[in-house]
């Protein structure tokens, strides 16, 4: 029989989410339809990117007007209009200087006036007061993102900046500062340098955003092997992270705005197998749901690059057809613990709000077998049981209000 486990200290509110500007905006269906996929997938939110140098190609007269004629925002209302009207919670992230503001280079190249981008982010944030959680810039450690590849420049000419902008706009929005790589790469910063620099720098924030990718996707889960002397941050690495942000900004929230594994098929030389990454997934969902200043989980792709050489991280392949993972997503299941005859299960229901009616099911010698009658998950959808079942043995859960199953487990 099954019995309740009450669950252990964790985020007082963590959210789940996907980001996927490409699917969003350019992919099969309309603004609606995929929308409404969201929705039926149990994301919390969805993290979108303005592009500063997309949205203002020629100079306005006004930047911190909004309304301002150079200014296109055609992708942004589209997509956070959208967003707002299936009450799906937004977290904007501004990235990307237009040429006129920063010399006529690329858009991952600093503005050179401060005072240009503050104005767009103002002007953003009056655009949409709805939106509460805003990043600054994306992954500036790495100088395919950044350059200069400064923590002076992201601090002092973006971050700073834009954060005073939107807090005069939107009084109580809270800025995302840092989302940083989990890794220097071969000409960056490493994300606990950059931390530790962003402290003394005064870097004004109110969360912490951060990329917690493998280092080492074929070996690397989402709770070990850490490495202890190496400056990366990643998923197996978040006690750090938290430790690291502790040390430089007092008790800060944090947020975990991008992370994915990629699959194989059809990456053979990083991907693991889509039972893996569905693994994986529920177990990031666990972990961070654990760590009490986490406040958000964002998985990276909702549908998989078409070409081969682009990121196949994906819930769905890029024919449409859903992975393991995508079930790992709305119904995600770990096992935690076992206890003698008992194996100890953690999952949640997604799709919806509030208290969550659910069945267990274990497959052993052969059939599945229901385990007890209905039981309801917590006020957010958690659940924390003990199953009497053999080790080898397969377990998933049934939600009645979705007509569907969860991720199998194998018992160990």
């Amino acid at each position: 029989m099954a019995s309740h486990v009450g669950p252990a200290r964790a985020s007082p509110g963590i959210e789940y989410g996907v980001t996927d500007d490409a699917w969003l905006l350019y992919g099969p269906g309309t603004i609606d339809s995929k929308l409404s996929e969201l929705r039926r997938l149990g994301a919390d939110l969805v993290r979108f990117t303005i592009r500063w140098d997309e949205v203002a190609r020629r100079k306005p007269a006004s930047p911190r007007d909004h309304g301002d004629p150079a200014y296109d925002w055609g992708n942004a209302d589209e997509a956070l209009r959208g967003l707002r009207r299936h009450d799906l919670t937004a977290v904007v992230t501004l990235y990307g200087a237009p040429g006129w503001a920063n010399g006529g280079r690329a858009e991952n190249w600093a503005p050179t006036s401060d005072r240009s981008f503050a104005s767009f982010a103002y002007a953003a944030a009056r655009r949409y007061p709805w939106v509460a959680s805003w990043t600054i810039w994306n992954e500036p450690n790495q100088p395919m993102w950044l350059r200069p590849t400064s923590v002076q420049t992201y601090v002092k000419t973006l971050l700073n900046p834009a954060y005073a902008a939107i807090h005069k706009a939107i009084a109580d929005a809270h800025v995302g500062g840092g989302m940083t790589s989990p890794r220097a790469g071969a000409s960056g910063i490493s994300p606990v340098e950059w931390i530790r620099e962003m402290g003394a720098l005064r870097a004004r924030l109110d969360a912490y955003a951060h990329h917690p990718y493998p280092s080492r996707p074929q070996i690397e889960g989402p709770w070990s092997p850490p490495c202890d002397r190496c400056s990366t941050l990643t998923m197996a690495e978040l006690e750090r992270l938290r430790s690291e942000v502790r040390r430089s900004f007092g008790p800060t929230r944090i947020w975990l705005t991008e992370y994915g594994y990629q699959t194989n098929p059809p990456d053979a030389l990083l991907g693991v197998s889509p039972a893996v990454q569905a693994r994986y997934y529920a177990s990031a969902a666990r972990r961070a749901y654990l760590a009490p200043d986490v406040d958000m989980l964002v998985f990276y792709l909702v549908r998989d690059d078409a070409a081969s050489q682009g990121w196949q991280s994906g819930l769905v392949t890029s024919n449409g057809l859903r992975k393991p993972s995508y079930a790992a997503f709305r119904l995600p299941l770990t096992q935690t613990d076992r206890v003698g005859p008992d194996a100890v299960v953690w999952g949640q229901v997604r799709p919806r709000s509030g208290r969550q009616p659910y069945r267990v099911e274990v497959y052993e010698r052969g059939r599945w077998n229901w385990v007890g009658g209905t039981r309801w998950t917590d006020e957010r959808g958690f659940l924390a049981i003990s199953v009497a079942a053999a080790r080898g043995s397969r377990l998933r859960i049934w939600s009645a209000l979705d007509g569907g199953y969860s991720l199998e487990i194998e018992l160990k």
